[in-house]
């Protein structure tokens, strides 16, 4: 039965709607069938009608303005004759109109001017619902119709579709996006539209403005609040209350008016305040129609719209012409209607005052002729000039310039005007554009100060929000279950009055001591998923989770987390043994390394011997003795412990470059070895996750985060080696008994609140001050003291170890030295051979080599050329020592000969016979 009951007044609205629409067209079409003819050459113009509300205060200053522009064009032309004419439809505001007719009559009377009302042009119109089906009635009719009004979102052919519409207004996207500007600058991210339904249904395009426009500052309208008509309404204050009571399980409480009548706009403020939307929390916003209202309303309905900002389109009130304009209005205004309070006119009134002029200008030069109604609507459409209202230039059938708007505040029982909002450049201090002023901002907010609802004296801004309250407290989910009850720990399940305790529990304590204003909260344990609680944040069960968890990309899409206070990511933990060895002293150095290193040494070892046995004492004595001391000289060199000196030119050369060489490894290997036996070394025997899948171990994680299904989804582990363990003591057992062989552990470090919630931001910025001051770092090693059965030091030591490429140029150049060295000494010694030989001796290859070789090793030629002249003696009597012997007729000869070669070299000479 109510339901029936609802339709039929359903019905009953839009048939009395339908009956005022046909009413106020019939009306416009009887205007002006009076003054149109059927060509549109023959199209005279005479007359003006005018359709407006006559019971409103708008409508009552428009009158008013005309009327004084018609006057002041009586007396600029004496051969005109203006009159007014006011036609009233009833108290219904829809069924108001009146007639304003401008008649060129030289030499009529006024009785006659009443009686033939031929209407030529057609002004008013202050909503686009009642301009548009005007517009196209004066279309057919070919009749110019000025409006003072405009639709929010500008039609891309209304100039095409209506060309004798003249639109003494711009779109809503200026004034929307000063809205949005307003939003941005207070950080709110959701808002409550309100507007009263027109009508003939709709909003006039301003909420899809709206919602564009606070989409490019990243916020959003979280509900939608549409007023019936106030029209329809018999019990008004029953119906405001039911419709606000909607509101009260919202959060947002960011509330803009788009659109609404004078006696609608008093109810809902009214109502409003007294059901306490009007808070200290609270912000309101109403658009410039409404805005237009407050000079209207009496004192005591201001004081029910204390802390409201307002938008108003700005208007010069220092020029001449306004203050001629405002002495007249004030003094008509005021003798017609007593009842009124204010008596100034509004931005309405200056556009009636405009209209007028425009049509008479539009008139001027064409008296004495005859004009179509296209002629005259070309002439309106092309006015320049500056009116009351502003600059009046038309371009496709609108105002070509966005207009100046104001900023203002409602405070007490009155308002007051804060900043401007300059097109293209945002908030200003002072009425400047672009090119003169730097300061213009759309982030930093208003410069002016704001008295916000509820809170004269209010130092913070409103958050926004409905804020936690004792009576209503924040009500924060904690995981009942956690792996590490070091982060959140439930201590009674059954008691949940008793309060949980753990890391994230203290730094929500900490974090709410610094936010500055009280913050009532109730802790709920939650035994589910973690993927379960956040979802309980977007569903409005909780206003908020403490405890550990993780950001991820589904669930940033449904709640908005704090700044992180820990890092994040995935962790893998596996079980290390000590690397502790008796062989420690063989780490720094790969194996590769000590091969080079030795193969160096031996190197260099007989690069020395070759230099030096043949000259230097030191080195001397058997085979045994002079590789003993080679090796033992070129080992000490390792420590600069070595004694024997050197006397070739050429082993001083490769000795620097090996003690050079020396100086290079011994402190690298010092420092590995130092590094290796002071830090704790730790040896895993797993090294990647592909090692776990290759060799189809089992790994263990919570069951209860989203490590699970990022194991199989994404790690492409097996479901059946994922062991599930809800302890975190668990985990040590499960290691030593080989149950698993990793453990994938997420690291928690988050607080979430609802999407939009001014509290996170605070929050974020209360983390951010603990972390500074350092108190986080302390409250970290209360909670997370270091634990010797797990450690995150673990380090592969193969990074550690010298290896054979960072040594590799200084065994080149160590090599290459004692290389050059050899070959150089190798061609010395030939070149001194054949220097010193001047018998004749036996040239072939193979004794050349023998000789050599003796040579290089005794330190002295030998000539195997025999002299046939005397007897040959016993070549060889005896090896003494390491020096071969020899006995000669000739050993004067030979000596002296082999003391050019080497003057060390001592000659034993055996008598003949």
């Amino acid at each position: 039965m109510q339901r029936l009951h609802t339709m039929a007044n359903i019905d009953t609205v839009l048939i009395r709607q339908l009956v005022i629409l046909v009413l106020i067209l019939f009306s416009c079409i009887n205007i002006i069938s009076k003054g149109v003819q059927a060509k549109e050459d023959d199209h005279k113009v005479t007359n003006i009608g005018a359709v407006i509300d006559v019971t409103s205060r708008i409508g009552k200053e428009e009158i008013t303005a005309m009327e004084i522009a018609v006057q002041s064009f009586n007396n600029k032309l004496n051969n005109h004759g203006l009159s007014v004419y006011v036609q009233s439809h009833g108290k219904d505001p829809m069924l108001a109109a009146a007639a304003v007719m401008v008649t060129r009559n030289y030499s009529v009377a006024a009785e006659k001017l009443i009686k033939e009302t031929n209407v030529t042009v057609i002004i008013g119109l202050e909503t686009w619902e009642l301009a548009a089906p005007v517009a196209e009635i004066g279309t057919r009719a070919r009749v110019p119709v000025l409006s003072f009004t405009a639709p929010s979102i500008t039609l891309p052919l209304s100039a095409l579709r209506w060309p004798f519409l003249a639109q003494m207004a711009n779109n809503d996207s200026e004034q929307m996006t000063c809205i949005a500007a307003i939003i941005r600058s207070y950080g709110w991210k959701k808002v409550i539209a309100i507007y009263e339904d027109e009508t003939y249904g709709g909003d006039s395009g301003k909420l899809a403005v709206l919602i564009e426009a606070l989409q490019d500052i990243g916020s959003e309208i979280e509900h939608t609040l549409v007023l019936p008509p106030i029209s329809s309404l018999s019990n008004t204050k029953k119906v405001m209350q039911e419709e606000l009571m909607k509101l009260l399980s919202l959060e947002s409480r960011v509330f803009v008016v788009l659109k609404a009548s004078s006696v609608m706009t008093i109810h809902l403020f009214e109502e409003a305040k007294n059901m306490g939307f009007m808070g200290r929390d609270s912000a309101w916003i109403i658009t410039n129609k409404i805005t237009t209202y407050l000079d209207s309303f009496n004192t005591s309905i201001i004081s029910s719209m204390a802390g409201v900002l307002g938008i108003k389109t700005y208007y010069t009130e220092n020029s001449s012409k306004y203050e001629s304009f405002y002495g007249q209005f004030k003094q008509v205004f005021r003798k017609k209607y007593e009842d009124e309070d204010n008596f100034e006119p509004g931005i309405y009134a200056l556009k009636a005052y405009d209209a007028i002029q425009i049509i008479t200008e539009a008139m001027e030069g064409m008296i004495n002729t005859n004009i179509s109604s296209k002629q005259l609507s070309e002439k309106i459409l092309s006015s320049n000039f500056t009116g009351l209202s502003g600059e009046i230039q038309f371009e496709r059938g609108m105002l070509s310039q966005n207009p100046t708007l104001r900023i203002v505040n409602v405070v007490g029982k009155k308002y007051k005007e804060l900043d401007f909002w300059l097109p293209s450049f945002g908030f200003s201090r002072s009425l400047v554009n672009e090119e003169t002023e730097h300061d213009g901002n759309t982030a930093q907010g208003l410069y002016g100060q704001v008295t916000w609802p509820d809170d004269l004296n209010q130092v913070r801004n409103p958050k926004g929000w409905a804020m936690p309250t004792n009576a209503r407290p924040l009500i924060i989910g904690v995981p009942g279950r956690t792996s590490f009850e070091k982060f959140v720990k439930v201590k009674n399940e059954s008691n949940q009055n008793e309060e949980p305790e753990g890391y994230c529990i203290d730094l929500f304590k900490m974090a709410r001591e610094v936010l500055g204003y009280d913050l009532p909260y109730k802790f709920v344990p939650h035994f589910s998923t973690y993927d379960d609680l956040v979802r309980c944040v977007h569903n409005k069960t909780f206003d908020a989770v403490v405890g550990d968890i993780t950001i991820l990309a589904n669930r940033a899409e449904l709640v908005e987390f704090t700044q992180p206070y820990a890092e994040s990511g995935l962790s893998m933990i596996v079980p290390a043994k000590s690397e502790e060895s008796a062989w420690m002293f063989m780490k720094p150095f790969t194996w590769e390394m000590w091969m080079a290193t030795a193969a160096m040494l031996i190197y260099t070892m007989f690069i020395v011997w070759f230099l030096e046995h043949r000259s230097n004492p030191e080195f001397e004595g058997t085979w045994k003795t002079q590789i003993g001391t080679a090796m033992w000289f070129t080992c000490s060199s390792l420590f600069f412990a070595h004694r024997e000196n050197v006397q070739n030119n050429f082993t001083r050369v490769v000795v620097i470059v090996w003690l050079f060489v020396s100086l290079i490894l011994t402190s690298s290997y010092t420092d590995s070895l130092s590094s290796m036996l002071t830090v704790n070394k730790l040896k895993v025997n797993v090294t990647d996750i592909e090692f776990l899948k290759r060799n189809n171990l089992k790994v263990g994680c919570d069951g209860d985060s989203f490590v699970r299904n990022y194991l199989v989804d994404v790690l492409q582990f097996k479901s059946e080696n994922i062991k599930t363990i809800n302890s975190q003591d668990s985990y040590i057992g499960e290691f030593e008994k080989k149950h698993i062989a990793a453990a994938f552990l997420e690291l928690p470090y988050e607080k979430i609140f609802h999407k939009g919630s001014p509290i996170a931001m605070d929050f974020s910025k209360a983390i951010l001050t603990l972390s500074e001051n350092g108190a986080l770092k302390e409250l970290e090693e209360k909670w997370f003291a270091p634990s010797p059965e797990c450690s995150t030091g673990v380090t592969d030591n193969r990074t550690e170890r010298l290896r054979l490429h960072s040594f590799w140029g200084l065994y080149i150049i160590s090599g290459a030295t004692s290389t050059i060295c050899f070959f150089l000494f190798i061609i010395k010694i030939i070149k001194d051979q054949y220097r010193s030989n001047t018998s004749p001796r036996n040239n072939s290859i193979w004794s050349k080599a023998i000789r050599l070789a003796r040579f290089i090793y005794q330190g002295q030629q030998i000539n195997f050329a025999i002299d046939q002249t005397r007897p040959q003696l016993p070549e060889i009597i005896g090896r003494g020592s390491s020096r071969w012997k020899y006995s000669s007729p000739d050993a004067a000869e030979n000596h002296e000969a082999a003391s050019l070669e080497a003057a060390d070299v001592e000659m034993l000479y055996i008598p003949g016979g």
